[in-house]
């Protein structure tokens, strides 16, 4: 660093927002360069060991003011580093802002339609239950609110739920008795289940009455020409063969209102009773029937009663 004789040296930095920065050298290291000046003017009158001390104290009072302004130095710079930094950002943000101040920026939505914004699905899915369960009318009771924490248990435990069944009671006759095992099976076999709508079994007193109408059902294919159909199991066995559960009902005429008649409906002295009286009365039916009949009397009659002298009468050779 250059000394100067009775003068300091000023060093004038600008700082942020138009600052100055004053820089002064150490009023130590100012008198040091001094008293070194004087050391050396009167070292040719003084002796040689006090010009030796006076030159050692100057030296390490110099070296001392080195570290220190380096030390000053750095500060300095590192200062003049942050001001730089600052005026780029002042310079970048806009002028009416502070530099510490935010702009709030708020998007109000248009009342135009948007074209491109896709529509919502009006299907929103599966919901979940609602907390109140409202009744199907006004009369139908209070309404009742959920227990989440129950629920969740008994989803956790469905035993506590579901309690065990009861046992079944025993069946019992009309005088109040148990029935029998033999009674059970019997009572078991009188319907055919639930699965096929407990169709009865009919009794045994019914059976040659209900054989006639199986019959004619069975008899289908020789009332229509026109029509085949498959061979019944238990065709040609008689009762034995008839099915175990079976029923035959009539058509219930539909009804009118004030009791009026109705052409879909067959009056009452049209209707019969049992199903061959049905067959008999069809037209169709009775014209085909009539038919199979001659041509069946016609092959009888052809091998019957006189005809032996026409059949002799074949064989004999003609010359």
């Amino acid at each position: 660093m250059p000394s100067t004789k009775g003068k300091e040296k000023v060093v004038t930095i600008d700082g942020p927002a138009g600052e100055e920065l004053d820089i002064h050298p150490h009023p130590d290291a100012a008198s040091g360069s001094n008293f070194g000046s004087d050391s050396d003017s009167d070292s040719a009158s003084d002796s040689n060991s006090e010009s030796d001390s006076s030159s050692s104290e100057s030296d390490s009072e110099s070296d001392l003011d080195e570290e220190t302004t380096k030390k000053f130095l750095a500060t300095l710079l590192e200062r003049a580093r942050k001001n730089a930094a600052a005026r780029l950002l002042s310079r970048d943000a806009p002028k009416h802002l502070a530099a510490d101040d935010e702009e709030d920026v708020i998007v109000l939505d248009s009342d135009e339609p948007q074209k491109d914004k896709p529509l919502p699905p009006l299907d929103p899915g599966t919901l979940p239950s609602p907390y109140i369960e409202l009744g199907s009318s006004r009369k139908s009771g209070p309404s009742a609110v959920r227990d989440i924490d129950t629920e969740l248990v008994q989803q956790a435990n469905p035993s506590l739920d579901t309690p065990a069944p009861p046992s079944v009671p025993p069946e019992l006759t009309n005088t109040g008795k148990r029935l029998t095992k033999k009674e059970r099976k019997a009572l078991k076999n009188t319907t055919a289940g639930p699965d096929w709508f407990d169709l009865p079994a009919p009794a045994e007193a019914e059976l040659p009455r209900l054989y006639r109408e199986v019959e004619a059902l069975r008899l289908r294919n020789q009332l229509d020409p026109k029509r085949f159909y498959r061979k019944d199991e238990g065709e040609g066995k008689g009762i034995k063969g008839l099915p175990k559960h079976f029923a035959i009902g009539t058509i219930v005429p539909t009804s009118t209102p004030f009791g009026t008649d109705s052409g879909d409906n067959l009056s009452r002295s049209s209707r019969k009773r049992t199903l061959v009286d049905e067959l008999v009365d069809d037209a169709e039916a009775k014209s085909y029937a009539k038919k199979k009949f001659k041509d069946l009397q016609s092959v009888r009659g052809a091998r019957g009663r006189g005809t032996l002298a026409q059949r002799k009468a074949a064989r004999r050779l003609k010359w």
